[in-house]
């Protein structure tokens, strides 16, 4: 077999993982496929439009998280004793760095990794916040300060996320110093107007969503053949965006007022308009996210119809069923939709067939 040859037979799989090594750049991977497809004259079609998302390299990711979520707890513990909250937090964050030397760079496992940068970025966040003000109660009121301890940490965490993708390059981590950029926003919102915070929020937040989607949709469209490290950004980033949308638009549905019917059955049709754009964009983990909260919603709803109100539990069956059915036509359903809309539009969307 000739060198020409042996590089046709390179898997997609083996390319993106040569390009998250180092081993070549992304420009020389698709150059390698387009030669390919130059190649092979017809590309015989295949399901782009699977997300291919790794979450486990094997059962050892599993294991490997069992025991740092042991290790860590334990440290918090006793580090908690001795030097306090802020303190405690720190050296979790020191630890869940030097861990991920190991985890994430050298072993490159990848549920650790995402787990080791959540706990990361979350205890430099409340290191932060608590060094700040200590009242604060683990950094989450908005109280004594107003906003400005959240300002400072999200600022500081989307720092020190930034540092950690730069050493490690772990996909999750964008999405992470996002969230800490929308934390640092909304403490911003109760720095300025505390008064009129609470129901601005959800406005900010409806809006800050909007602009996290757009910023996915940039890393998808830059790659849409899923191919390279940012699809893997993007989806973390579609994730972010679903919760930060979806929130002001339930929240307000369930304990506000309302009949328990109007509050069902608007939370189904936010859940079907989020299938929409999941299906256009290709992107089931908008409906994950949308639909973890929706479960939440659909619980608070349940406790206050008080088990007597047969329109929860039937909204719940039809958002199942929903979520079955798309499972199963996905791609039928995406070829229809595709096809409703402009050409251009359509063939610049990820994963286009």
């Amino acid at each position: 077999m000739s060198s020409a040859q042996e590089m046709l037979a390179i898997s997609p799989g083996v390319l993106r993982t040569a390009v998250d090594s180092g081993l070549v750049t992304a420009e020389q991977a698709q150059g390698l496929r387009e030669l390919e497809q130059a190649r092979a004259q017809v590309r015989e079609a295949e399901p782009h439009d699977d997300e291919k998302f790794r979450f486990i390299s094997g059962f050892s990711d599993i294991f490997v998280t069992i025991g740092l979520g042991l290790f860590l707890g334990a440290l918090g513990y006793f580090s908690g004793n001795a030097v306090g909250n802020a303190g405690m937090f720190a050296v979790i964050a020191a630890a869940s760095w030097l861990l991920a030397e190991y985890f994430t760079r050298r072993q490159r496992m990848a549920l650790p990794s995402i787990v080791l940068l959540l706990v990361y970025a979350g205890a430099v966040f409340f290191t932060v916040a608590e060094a700040f003000n200590p009242s604060l109660g683990f950094g989450l009121g908005l109280g004594n300060h107003g906003g400005l301890p959240i300002v400072i940490a999200g600022l500081v965490t989307a720092v020190a996320t930034a540092l950690h993708y730069r050493r490690f390059r772990v996909p999750v981590t964008i999405a992470a110093g996002v969230a800490s950029l929308v934390a640092s926003a909304v403490g911003v919102l109760f720095m300025i107007v505390p008064d009129f915070a609470e129901q601005a929020a959800k406005p900010l937040l409806l809006a800050c969503g909007l602009a996290v989607f757009t910023l996915a949709m940039r890393f998808d469209l830059s790659d849409p053949q899923r191919q390279t490290r940012r699809t893997d950004i993007a989806f973390w980033l579609h994730m972010l965006a679903a919760l930060l949308i979806v929130h002001p638009l339930i929240s307000g549905l369930v304990g506000d007022g309302g009949s328990d019917v109007v509050s069902a059955w608007s939370i189904l049709a936010i859940f079907v308009g989020l299938a929409l754009v999941a299906l256009v964009v290709d992107r089931r983990a908008i409906l994950v996210s949308g639909l973890s909260y929706a479960g939440f919603a659909f619980g608070a709803l349940v406790v206050k119809a008080g088990l007597s109100d047969s329109v929860v539990p039937l909204t719940m069956l039809v958002l199942g069923a929903l979520v079955l059915l798309l499972s199963a036509g996905w791609h039928a359903l995406r070829r229809a939709i595709l096809s409703l809309l402009p050409g251009a539009l359509a063939h610049r969307l990820p994963a286009h067939t």
